[in-house]
């Protein structure tokens, strides 16, 4: 792993490595049980399987873009977001990665990318429209650290295992295979299918939203170091996430899908149980950033 100048996080990395552990083990009981019950099948199975999470690990930046709308950016085209990645990358001493903007007036940015040299930082246009520079840059070095932190690649993996066993889980269900099948044995290998990728599922999706709600904490304190300008960020996430509120319910619900990848999340009410959300609270956020503001005064 490169070596930058963000701050490095233990907590964050014995995360990612305890929930990769417990991602791979469940990926292997998924395997596993479709192995035993489809017996002849278990080749396909594997190459299946392995393919799907090749193709998601290896194109997980261009899916991303591609389904946020992100296109890429030259210099010429959006001076003021390159000018900002380069100090900050300057200032990190890391790789400038791809630099991209989505046309969308919900304010977020987000970072992609399996490691530094094949990484992707954008911007919406609704957050380029309504940032200060230096509240642009504490958004900016959130995402860079991301980057720089891995936590991105990790998230990508992490994920694939839940969307996969949700399509199992809903294949199962919506086909009703099994439901008319005179084999009693066919039709318990179905409900053992359904069963174990249900679990799996519900496993990896809480292991992730736990991964999600440290790493943005980690992202937030690691900028705020870098710029020594926590103020910035803070601003920045005030402004972002009432701005949000604004947004027309129809907007947001076509971003809420990648909530996980973005700055700030599109929906995030008080209602919603903490242990399902992808992102810790504003409030925690900003206490986060206040604790780090006085350090650095001191």
């Amino acid at each position: 792993m490169a070596q930058t100048r963000f701050a490095p996080d233990r907590g964050l990395t014995s995360r990612m490595v305890t929930t990769m552990f417990f991602i791979g083990l469940l990926y292997v009981v998924v395997v596993g049980v479709l192995v035993v019950l489809l017996k002849g099948a278990w080749v396909v199975v594997l190459l299946i399987a392995g393919g799907l999470f090749v193709a998601q690990f290896w194109f997980s930046d261009r899916i991303a873009a591609f389904s946020m709308g992100a296109h890429e950016v030259t210099p010429e085209q959006a001076p003021v977001l390159h000018g900002a990645v380069d100090r900050l990358c300057a200032l990190a001493d890391m790789p400038k990665p791809r630099v991209a903007i989505a046309e969308s007036d919900v304010p977020n940015a987000f970072a992609t990318g399996r490691n530094q040299k094949n990484s992707m930082v954008c911007a919406t246009t609704g957050l380029l429209r309504r940032l200060e520079p230096e509240e642009l840059e504490g958004v900016l070095a959130h995402e860079l650290s991301h980057v720089a932190h891995r936590d991105v690649a990790v998230m990508t993996i992490a994920s694939f295992l839940g969307v996969l066993a949700g399509i199992i889980t809903r294949a199962a269900l919506w086909s009703g295979v099994g439901r008319n099948n005179r084999d009693q044995n066919a039709a318990i290998a179905v409900l053992i299918v359904t069963a174990v990728s249900a679990v799996v599922y519900a496993i990896s999706f809480l292991l992730t939203r736990l991964l999600s709600r440290y790493r943005e904490l980690a992202a937030d304190r690691a900028a705020a170091l870098l710029t020594g300008r926590p103020s910035a960020l803070a601003a920045a996430l005030t402004k972002v996430t009432g701005q949000i509120a604004r947004i027309p319910t129809e907007d947001l619900r076509k971003a809420q899908p990648y909530n996980a990848f973005f700055f700030a999340p599109a929906f995030n009410k008080e209602s919603f149980h903490q242990m399902l959300s992808s992102h810790p609270t504003l409030e925690q956020r900003l206490d986060q950033l206040g604790r780090i503001a006085a350090q650095l005064g001191a």
